[in-house]
């Protein structure tokens, strides 16, 4: 007869309002029983297969809504984590940079110890090379003169 619920309770209702009023009662009517009645009973008949399937609707709109919380939130929780990631790589990447900064710098510094400690030993080992050339200097001139003293006087 019809196809939906929609339909059946539009036909019931076309049925009341097309129904003759009763005389002297401006609220009621007077309806063809057995069709009334067939259409409440094709209402009921498919108003729980209508009903199931609003159910089933709405499960599936829950169960649809729960997974997109679950996947919301486990996207929400990995982006977090990521962050915290990023976060805690460039803490580390900050900390070994000016761990690096300090140990370069402490390098230079040693570098400048060791080069003006090797600067003062380079001079004062040339200044005692320097020393003892100039006493060598002084023997060899003194043991020249007394070689020509001694050479002179034989030859007179």
């Amino acid at each position: 007869m019809a196809n939906g619920i929609e339909e059946l309770v539009e036909m019931l209702h076309d049925m009341v309002s097309d129904a003759w009023a009763v005389p002297f009662g401006t609220e009621k009517c007077v309806l063809e029983r057995d069709k009334a009645l067939d259409l409440i009973d094709e209402i009921r008949e498919n108003l729980p297969t209508e009903l199931k399937e609003a159910r089933t609707v709405v499960e599936s709109r829950n169960e649809i809504l729960a997974s997109a919380k679950r996947e919301a939130e486990a996207i929400k929780r990995t982006a977090e984590e990521r962050a915290r990631q990023l976060i805690s790589e460039e803490e580390i990447l900050t900390i070994a940079r000016k761990k690096a900064n300090d140990i370069v710098s402490a390098a230079e510094n040693r570098s400048r110890e060791v080069r003006r400690a090797a600067s003062a030993y380079a001079d004062d080992m040339l200044k005692r090379l320097e020393d003892v050339s100039v006493e060598a200097l002084g023997e060899i001139r003194k043991n020249r003169q007394d070689f020509k003293n001694i050479t002179r006087s034989q030859n007179q």
